[in-house]
């Protein structure tokens, strides 16, 4: 369990990153607007999923990951998979 929080706690700091890099770079979405509303949202589901999970000892809901993975699809643009990547290092942690 322990290791699974270690684990889960890195990936989660990986995919926090990847966004705040998003955003320091000005990302635009697949539309060409910017992406800054979009990548505050996911910073902070990120933020709260992580809290939930570490203090409950439990990996994040698997609707919630798949869920969140398909709305970043939407609008992140292809050329840029790093936050995608990010959410799926989460998955792997958590399958």
């Amino acid at each position: 369990m322990e290791r699974l929080n270690t684990d889960l706690d890195a990936a989660f700091e990986r995919a926090i990153r990847a966004v705040d890099r998003a955003a320091s770079k000005g990302m635009a979405t697949m539309s060409g607007d910017s992406a800054a509303p979009q990548l505050a949202h996911l910073r902070a589901e990120l933020e709260t999923a992580r809290l939930a999970a570490l203090e409950s000892g439990t990996p994040p809901d698997a609707g919630w990951l798949q869920q969140t993975i398909r709305w970043v699809t939407d609008w992140a643009p292809e050329s840029d998979l790093t936050l995608l990547a990010s959410l799926g290092a989460i998955a792997r942690v958590v399958k």
